[in-house]
């Protein structure tokens, strides 16, 4: 018996998804809770498992394209026999004669099939195929399917463009609308690369992040600003003691945790930066789970550090630690990257010195931390220092935070940073 496995929900706001890559092929025998495909939403990436132990039968969605939850992405073969249909009790009756009519003159579905070239399988068009067909009024019945049993696919579609495919023809409704209806959303397919260009499809991490940040940016007025911190201090405690750190509790001391730490005491100071909107409500969070960029050689991953308000600077370098080997072993699972309240990013690994992040939506606002670099300072007056500097860049959703509270929680970082001592490394 072939049953369904649906797209399924992978968070509370999620409403659809993008198949990044199959696990399985047709014919592939897999147990329950197996993964099967990759998934990748506005919020995680994860692996769906299968909902049935059996066969996989046919791959429907295709890679990169875009599921809405609820809607089938594949069959499995479960081996067991479909229940037998109850046989009626009492014979049909007999047509009218308008129903006789009306069954005469209605095509059958294989007529329908026969016509068209292809059976039920090679009909059947997944929605992104039949959207680009449309888009680009290309008649499916003259597009001969590459994909398993005869079944058309994007790529099937996209070669038919390229090739100049004839335009179906179009029936007297669309004759008689305006162009302006007419035209197509979208401007078709890519182009393709020559010797000058490369053209690179956008899939996979880099479309969720292309997504989540044209969605923050159209949704949260943002305001930005930067304070400079002295960490003249900091850096001195940190090289005096990052040997004995590592030797002691096998993590490297970098001076994140340092960053982190400071940035939680502020949270907890002004719980009004430790928030989320939620339509038309903001929410203020008691717990502090500290969001934390982290990139491997192509991707940037957002893990979230839960309960950050609850370690030291020992424990927030080891969990950073641990964020960061599970993103190059490519292990994060989705619930690694929910939940959120803060997002802190470290640009300063990359050299700037000042940047306008844009925010990890739906939290309040996001702070970057820049390169830390000599450079001569007033001090004590009128004398001129060298001093080790760094910017703290902050963007704010403005619906949820004003100047006055974000100026006050930045310097609060800028002191607590500014005053850091070697006891806070075990409080």
């Amino acid at each position: 018996m072939a049953v369904e496995i649906t797209m399924p929900q992978l968070g509370e706001s999620v409403t659809e998804g993008t198949i990044t890559r199959w696990l399985v092929e047709p014919g592939d025998e897999i147990k329950k809770y197996d993964p099967i495909a990759e998934v990748m939403t506005d919020k995680v990436n994860a692996e769906v498992p299968s909902s049935y132990t059996g066969t996989i039968k046919e791959l429907i969605a295709e890679i990169d394209q875009t599921v809405e939850v609820g809607q089938v992405i594949c069959t499995v073969d479960t081996g067991e026999e479909a229940p037998a249909e109850e046989k009626p009790t009492q014979e049909k009756s007999a047509p009218s004669a308008e129903q006789a009519d009306v069954q005469q003159s209605a095509p059958k579905q294989e007529d329908v099939n026969k016509k068209s070239g292809g059976d039920d399988n090679s009909s059947r068009y997944s929605p992104a195929v039949m959207r680009l067909a449309q888009e680009n009024k290309i008649d499916l019945q003259q597009v001969k399917g590459s994909g398993r049993g005869g079944r058309i696919t994007r790529k099937d579609i996209e070669k038919r463009i390229r090739e100049g495919a004839p335009a179906a023809e179009a029936s007297p409704a669309q004759e008689a609308a305006p162009a302006e209806a007419q035209a197509p959303k979208q401007s078709g397919p890519a182009p393709e690369s020559d010797s000058r260009r490369e053209v690179i499809p956008v899939t996979g991490v880099r479309k969720a992040i292309a997504q989540n940040m044209v969605q923050s940016k159209q949704e949260a007025p943002h305001a930005w600003m930067m304070v400079e911190v002295d960490v003249t201090g900091l850096s001195r405690l940190r090289k005096r003691m990052k040997q004995e750190f590592e030797q002691q509790e096998g993590v490297k001391l970098t001076y994140m945790p340092f960053f982190m730490k400071a940035v939680v005491e502020a949270l907890k100071k002004f719980p009004q930066v430790n928030a989320t909107w939620e339509n038309d409500h903001i929410i203020r969070h008691k717990d502090v789970h500290l969001s934390v960029a982290v990139a491997s050689e192509e991707e940037l991953f957002v893990p979230v550090i839960r309960h950050a308000d609850e370690k030291n600077i020992t424990g927030l370098a080891r969990s950073l630690q641990d964020t960061a080997a599970k993103v190059r072993a490519g292990s994060l699972s989705s619930a690694d990257m929910q939940g959120g309240t803060f997002t802190l990013n470290n640009t300063g690994s990359f050299g700037s010195v000042q940047s306008q992040p844009i925010i990890n939506r739906p939290q309040a606002a996001i702070l970057s931390v820049e390169s830390i670099v000599k450079r001569p300072v007033v001090v004590d007056g009128d004398a001129i220092a060298v001093r080790e500097m760094v910017n703290l860049c902050m963007s704010l959703d403005h619906r949820i935070l004003d100047g006055a509270i974000c100026g006050a929680f930045m310097n609060h970082i800028k002191q607590t940073l500014e005053n850091i001592s070697e006891d806070q490394m075990t409080l």
